[in-house]
């Protein structure tokens, strides 16, 4: 199913010849295809048959292409089709126990906070959290792994889905000891620019003028749209428009990723650790969504840490 191939189609002495894929979405078998030509030999076949393959694989992307629902109305094909994709992450939050708490917990602070460049080692985060050892690196890095940890423990206890004082909340809680404008939103004139390792851009985040109302309207969003849409979609689309706006001087991507996490726990559904093996992936997720309003790479991701939990759980 997941390979290009030649189908014919007679029709009295002729031969219509088309570059076809089959794919499946929501639950049913979709092709798509190119229409190559008529009574084509078998030399102009294969030369047509080069051509359209970047055609058709363009074709593809734009076909299972998950729309962003902050963007457009989904249909209710589409809505199913999330909703077979969610109904994969099978696990419910009610299974995991204090001991699952604790491993995920240090999981999630190492991981959250390494992918944003902090020296703290995986082993060096479970001893800091479960024996107070620290080790001879940065203290800020030291307090980040406390406050990641600490918010965690914050969104199992409360009630609040998504508002503006909840995510300042969360930004104070993390970055506490660790940085002086902690739960305090960028100032006006302050802009954000993301840049991977080479010191290429890859994101710029709302202007300063605007941020702050951009927050909001995502926050009403959530609100008016909390009981639409299945979880695993709502935390994706919060998590990626919050990103995108960037409201912080630093430390987005940990409370965007506490954000999403909040919401899942909110519905049900247990917490995700975007694994530091994963960030590639993650940055392409978030790039796709920038850049066309692609949900599917951000929710694969998802459904990709699930797996991954499960195995982290059952492993402990």
């Amino acid at each position: 199913m997941d390979v290009m191939h030649i189908e014919i189609q007679k029709r009295g002495q002729h031969k219509r010849y088309y570059l076809a894929h089959s794919f499946r979405q929501g639950g049913k078998v979709r092709k798509a295809r190119i229409y190559l030509g008529t009574n084509l030999d078998k030399n102009r076949l294969e030369t047509l048959k080069k051509k359209a393959e970047g055609a058709l694989l363009s074709r593809l992307d734009a076909a299972k292409r998950i729309p962003d629902p902050f963007e457009t109305v989904l249909s209710k094909s589409e809505l199913a089709g999330l909703k077979a994709l969610e109904a994969k992450a099978h696990i419910k939050v009610a299974h995991l126990s204090e001991a699952d708490w604790r491993t995920f917990t240090k999981a999630f602070a190492y991981s959250t906070n390494a992918i944003e460049g902090s020296s703290i080692s995986q082993k060096e985060a479970a001893e800091i959290l479960e024996s107070g050892k620290w080790p001879d690196k940065p203290k800020e890095d030291i307090s980040e792994t406390y406050g990641v940890a600490k918010a965690i423990a914050f969104i199992r206890k409360t009630r609040e889905h998504v508002s503006v004082p909840l995510i300042l909340k969360l930004h104070k809680i993390v970055f506490e000891n660790s940085k002086p404008f902690a739960g305090k939103l960028r100032a006006k004139g302050v802009e954000v620019v993301v840049a991977d390792g080479l010191g290429n851009i890859v994101h710029r985040g709302a202007p300063s003028s605007e941020f702050r109302k951009l927050l909001w309207e995502r926050a009403r969003w959530y609100k008016k749209n909390a009981k639409k849409y299945p979880p695993i979609v709502l935390a994706a689309v919060v998590h990626n428009q919050f990103e995108n706006v960037h409201p912080f001087q630093d430390g987005n991507g940990r409370v965007g990723r506490l954000l999403l996490n909040n919401i899942l726990l909110k519905h049900g559904m247990p917490p995700m650790n975007i694994e530091l093996g994963n960030r590639h992936e993650y940055y392409a997720a978030l790039q796709a969504y920038e850049k066309h309003y692609d949900l599917r790479p951000t929710m694969e991701l998802m459904l990709k840490e699930y797996r991954s939990l499960g195995r982290l759980l059952r492993k402990k």
